[in-house]
Formats: structure tokens, sequence, C-alpha cells
């Protein structure tokens, strides 16, 4: 067979497979930026207000909504950097580098799916073992934490963490019934059914007041009474083909990057590997004439006597 002719402008490096990587990466690029602006706008206004931020586990980590979202930024924006740069400046090893934490991220997010779907139950145990207390504790500390937890009962109807329910909130100190507080024995405002007032159409903060003296039967005429991690559980295997669907998405995606950068990859060496070949034969080309006229002026020495 003979080997195909390549011009002086030849390149291994495809240019769709090179822009395509970069221009994706630009964009996830900025977005990670404006995540981490956003998270840590929210992080500095927060410190400022309560003027204490408490890290001493990775718990608090986890739980401090606007630390973790800039984190979470942080992490796109780096590796979304790498694949930009590695693209458009074709260094291998920044592609490299963005190709091994897409994989890790591939094989994070497979490891968690495949745990929620193969052990739900234990996973259910060990959210509930590992942040009911926590995160029912920290209500009125973390004013994000707090925004969250409201946004969670109210849109999916539900009140505490575990199927203990509303009687959740007896371990918050500030809804406990030993508390002084005017609040004790009460659940927050997003537990309630109704928590707007019809006449005014403002939002009753004291619509769960006193819940928690109530049996189950008559507190479910005011507040919602199951826990949240459950409701969330049933709401997963009522969309599981949803869900199912737009994650597998989101893999096919990831691998399908993954296959672009390393493609980029092998064509960044092929083309390294064809420009050392070439600059050998050009210096060989160079040279050639030089050792011919040096071993003929050897050869054809004369010696005089």
């Amino acid at each position: 067979m003979h080997a195909r002719r390549r011009g002086p402008n030849f390149t291994y490096v495809s240019g769709c497979v090179k822009y395509m990587i970069f221009v994706l990466n630009f964009i996830f690029w900025l977005l990670g930026g404006l995540v981490v602006s956003v998270g840590l706008y929210a992080f500095i206004d927060k410190w400022q207000a309560t003027g204490l931020i408490k890290l001493d586990t990775l718990y608090d980590l986890i739980l401090n909504i606007s630390l973790l979202i800039a984190l979470m930024g942080g992490v796109v924006f780096i590796v979304s950097f790498a694949g930009c740069i590695g693209a458009l400046r074709e260094n291998t090893c920044l592609l490299k580098f963005y190709s091994l934490c897409l994989l890790i991220l591939f094989l994070v997010e497979m490891g968690g799916a495949v745990c929620g779907f193969v052990f739900p139950r234990s996973l259910h145990g060990f959210i509930e073992q590992s942040f009911t207390e926590r995160v029912v504790h920290s209500y009125r500390e973390d004013p994000d934490l707090q925004n969250f937890i409201d946004f969670a009962q109210s849109d999916f109807h539900c009140c505490g963490l575990t199927s203990d329910g509303y009687m959740d909130w007896s371990k918050n100190e500030y809804f406990n019934c030993t508390s002084p507080s005017v609040e004790k024995c009460g659940v927050p405002y997003s537990c309630c059914i109704n928590p707007t007032d019809i006449s005014s159409g403002l939002v009753n903060i004291m619509c769960g007041y006193g819940v928690q003296n109530y049996p189950v039967a008559e507190a479910s005429k005011r507040v919602w009474t199951s826990g949240c991690i459950e409701i969330v559980r049933l709401w997963g295997e009522r969309h599981l083909y949803t869900i199912a669907s737009v994650a597998l998405g989101v893999a096919l995606s990831q691998l399908f990057v993954i296959y672009l950068a390393k493609t980029l990859e092998g064509q960044i060496e092929l083309q390294k590997a064809s420009d050392s070949q070439m600059t050998g034969v050009i210096l060989t080309n160079y040279l050639h004439p030089w050792f011919l006229s040096e071993s003929s002026a050897k050869n054809n020495t004369v010696i005089v006597t």
C-alpha cells in the first residue's frame, strides 16, 4: 500500500474536536466562575451578619450551603479551565488532568447511583443517623440552611427528616417543649399546610406553634407530619424513569467529552511525533552535503613527497 501524501500544512489535530472541547469548557468555565462568585458573596454576607462560621467537621462543611456552592463552583472552574486551555494550547498535561477529573467525577456519580438504587434503605438510614440532629439543631444558626430547609418542607409537603416527622423539631433548642422561647413545642412555618393568612395574604409564622402537643391525627390538620427523607425517597420512586433518563444522559455526555479529550490528546501526540520526524529529516538533508564534502575531501587528498 502506498502511503498517503501529506502536504506541508497537514496536521493530525482535528480543528472540530479541538474547538468543540474549547467552547464547551469555556461555557462551563464562565458558569463555574459565576457560581463561585455567588457562593462567596453569600458566605461573606452570612459571616458579616452572624460573625461566626463553624467548620469543625466535614458535616459542618456539607451543611454550609453557601461555602459548599462556592467549592463546587471552584471545582467546575478549575477543571473546565484546564480543558479550555489544554485544548486551545494543545497541552497534553492539562488534557490528561481534565479527562482524569471527569473520569473520577463519573465514577463517583455511578457509585452514588448504585448505592441509591441497590441499597436505598441503607442510604436512607445513613442520612437519618448522620444528618438529622445536625440539620435540626443548626436551623436557626445558619440562614442559608434555614432557607433550604424551609424550601424543601414547603415544596415536598413534609416536616422534619426522619420517620418521627414533625416531632424531629423537639431536638431544636427553640422548638423544644422545655425551651423558654415562644416557639416551644412548635415547628417552622414551612411545615404548615396553609401558612398564608387568607385575610391579609401574609405568611403566618405562628401557624406551627404548639403542634408538638397534638397527636398525629390532630397535628395533620395543621401541618405536614411525614419526614422529608421518606417523602423525597417516595418522590424519587414515582419519577424513577425520568431521573434514570436524566442520569443516563449526563453520564453519556461525560463519557463523550472524555472520549473527545482522549482523542485530541492522541492527535497531539501524533502531531508531535510527526514534527520530530520532520525535524530529523530536515536536519539530515541539511547536514548531508556537508558530510559528503568532508568525505570527498578526505578521499581525494593527495600526499606530496
